[in-house]
């Protein structure tokens, strides 16, 4: 209707200002230089942005670089951007498959008084802080609880294969996705599947070919 109209209109200047604010914020912040947190503009509505994050050190993901896809919804800042992992990474909160994060402050926790900046330091702990029992990926949860050296493992592969991160690959590991990439396996369905047959490659196998 005609009256909603200038009610939608001041809502996304409302957005579009304190976004430009919040990028500025997160831009000239020599604090984040440290902590590899970046935002960058994906086009003029500054409706959609690519974030970036370092992973924290004493964790597996430690030297890797990770993405993230943000999306500012028409509403912001009442209601939270939809933030999304595009760098792929093996943790309990964060779908191995999709890059969908499980955070409480980008759902029902949200307020308007958070920012992006705040956003990207909340994902960041949460690479340091995994919450096995409030999962977003059950399979990467449970390894996390009943096998944790080989979780430890397997999220410094992903992070060295996909984040650039910087520790040696599992030899071990990169023999077993060779065999199933000889076996016409694609590198990422080879190395998804292991992990989450525990690197058993008689389980991967049968799970492909079955």
């Amino acid at each position: 209707s005609c009256e909603s109209k200038p009610l939608q209109t001041a809502m996304s200047n409302i957005a579009f200002s304190r976004i430009q604010r919040e990028c500025r914020e997160v831009v000239t912040n020599k604090d984040l230089e440290s902590t590899g947190i970046m935002i960058e503009m994906m086009n003029d509505q500054l409706t959609r942005m690519k974030g970036t994050i370092n992973g924290p050190p004493d964790s597996p993901y430690e030297s890797g670089k990770f993405d993230l896809d943000i999306i500012i919804p028409e509403n912001y800042p009442f209601h939270p951007p939809k933030v999304k992992f595009t760098t792929r990474i093996w943790h309990p909160n964060v779908s191995s498959q999709t890059g969908l994060i499980c955070l409480d402050i980008l759902k029902d926790q949200w307020a308007a008084s958070l920012t992006l900046r705040t956003v990207l330091l909340s994902v960041q702990s949460l690479l340091a802080l995994p919450e096995p029992k409030d999962p977003q990926d059950a399979v990467v949860a449970k390894q996390k609880m009943s096998e944790p050296k080989l979780f430890e493992k397997t999220s410094r592969f992903w992070t060295s294969h996909y984040a650039k991160g910087k520790s040696e690959k599992d030899p071990d590991f990169v023999s077993k996705i060779a065999k199933l990439k000889d076996m016409g396996v694609a590198e990422d369905e080879a190395i998804s599947t292991l992990s989450c047959c525990g690197w058993d490659l008689t389980k991967a196998t049968d799970y492909l070919f079955s």
